[in-house]
């Protein structure tokens, strides 16, 4: 029997009408944007004078199902309330990205990433259906059978093509406890010889893996983070408080263990925002131990960040000092497991940034994404840097480097920050073709703004 909440239906019913309502409420020579209170992405972009398209009602869980283990989701839920959803049916997503404020219909139309991701992909593959508002202003259901072409190319759109209003997904049973292993290395190509036995045998000396990760602190020192979902009850850690998860990891030789409650294993790094808290002072024992419990999460540190771009507090910090500015390098990147060593000794080598994120992912079927293709029945690593390093003479100058790099190595980058590629290069790594077609089919008018604009011309 579904468990269907009837008033969070009603609810979302007249969040679909107000969102139409205030698409038909925008000038038709006007640019259509969302009016989206937060946001995951560290693109900057131009104000726009327009008012947004209202979601203020799309951003509940519509129903869960846990006999059929799908859920029905309005596309600006986040996965911090719709993981609150889930569980207590034992249910998960099949992907949970790693911050709390990601919404499901971010991670859908941009892409999402985690440690289960070696095996259940990324989560544009866990969606059923989804209700799509287009550009031309009508909702469209589209699934691998309706709307193919859109369902297909909506993936890292972002939002070009489209919002997605309502989204049908799968769920998976989980345990309520994760069990750690970490592992050390010494060499990273140790490492990835062991990432891919773990990836192929789905497991490790014999014990299963349902949870794969890593982080590189330098060439000397790695570590695999291998977990596997537990029903059995014991004593858990607990790294919301003054302990730090990414320190946690580390240790001179072999394996340490740990045990994480399952909602915590999941949020394991949002609330220092993976390392990047270090950035705010937050990892600092006085400091951590006078900041509030409530604003040790991704959320809050992302306002942190918009004010510093909003009044150029580093790079005035910077000057004062008589240093140069700085450029930003926040990035995810996929590239071959087979040229993964390659591309982390090249990149210890030339770019000062540390630590460096690692997961693993295999997309789980034969569906060909156009906008962003990876092969399928191919392993990749994803490889996540976030920091900054000193400007050079030109702009962006190492984010253009790393991305140079990445297409050599037959890799791609995600869109969700800073991107240099000329128009040529970018219709060949996004999908252009196949982008030009859904576009005039889904937005003739052209009332969303352009991919390249979007993600490189920053418009």
């Amino acid at each position: 029997m579904s468990v269907v909440a009837t008033d969070a239906q009603g609810t979302h019913a007249a969040g679909v009408q107000r969102l139409l309502d205030s698409y038909r409420a925008i000038p038709a020579t006007a640019t259509v944007r969302l009016n989206k209170p937060t946001s995951n992405l560290f693109r900057s972009r131009a104000k726009s004078t327009t008012k947004g398209l209202d979601t203020s009602g799309l951003t509940g869980v519509i129903s869960v199902d846990p006999n059929a283990r799908t859920a029905d989701v309005a596309g600006m839920c986040t996965y911090e309330d719709l993981v609150a959803a889930t569980l207590p049916h034992g249910l998960s997503p099949l992907v949970v990205p790693q911050l709390k404020t990601i919404t499901l219909g971010g991670a859908v139309t941009g892409l999402g990433i985690e440690s289960a991701s070696f095996r259940n992909g990324l989560p544009h593959e866990s969606v059923l259906e989804l209700d799509i508002l287009t550009g031309a202003g009508d909702i469209v259901t589209a699934s691998r059978t309706q709307y193919p072409d859109l369902f297909h190319a909506f993936p890292n759109s972002y939002g070009t093509l489209g919002y997605s209003v309502r989204l049908k997904i799968e769920l998976e049973s989980v345990k309520p406890f994760v069990s750690l292993r970490h592992l050390r290395f010494h060499t990273i190509e140790h490492l990835i010889a062991a990432m891919e036995r773990i990836i192929e045998t789905g497991g490790y000396d014999g014990a299963p893996v349902d949870y794969l990760d890593g982080v590189v602190f330098s060439a000397q020192e790695s570590y695999l983070c291998l977990g596997v979902q537990t029903a059995t009850p014991g004593p858990v850690s607990d790294y919301t408080g003054r302990q730090i998860y990414y320190r946690s990891i580390q240790h001179p030789e072999g394996e340490l263990q740990d045990r994480l409650t399952i909602h915590d294993y999941l949020w394991r790094w949002d609330t220092d925002w993976f390392w990047c808290s270090r950035a705010f002072g937050a990892q600092h024992p006085v400091a951590r131990r006078l900041w509030p419990r409530r604003f040790r999460r991704s959320s809050f540190y992302w306002k942190l960040v918009g004010y510093d771009q909003r009044f150029n507090i580093a790079d005035r910090i910077e000057k004062r000092h008589g240093r140069p500015p700085r450029e930003r390098v926040v990035q995810d990147v996929e590239v071959p497991l087979e040229r993964c060593a390659e591309y982390l000794d090249w990149f210890l080598a030339h770019v000062p940034i540390e630590p460096i994120w690692l997961c693993p992912l295999r997309l789980r079927g034969d569906d060909e994404w156009p906008l962003y293709p990876i092969r399928p029945h191919h392993t990749y690593v994803n490889v996540g840097f976030w920091s900054s390093v000193p400007a050079g003479a030109t702009e962006g100058e190492t984010n253009r480097l790393i991305e140079r790099k990445v297409s050599e190595l037959e890799g791609h980058k995600s869109l969700y920050s800073d991107a240099f590629y000329s128009p040529e290069e970018f219709d060949a790594l996004y999908g252009g073709k196949a982008y030009r077609t859904a576009k005039m089919t889904y937005d003739p008018d052209s009332r969303l703004l352009d991919l390249y604009a979007k993600a490189v011309q920053r418009k």
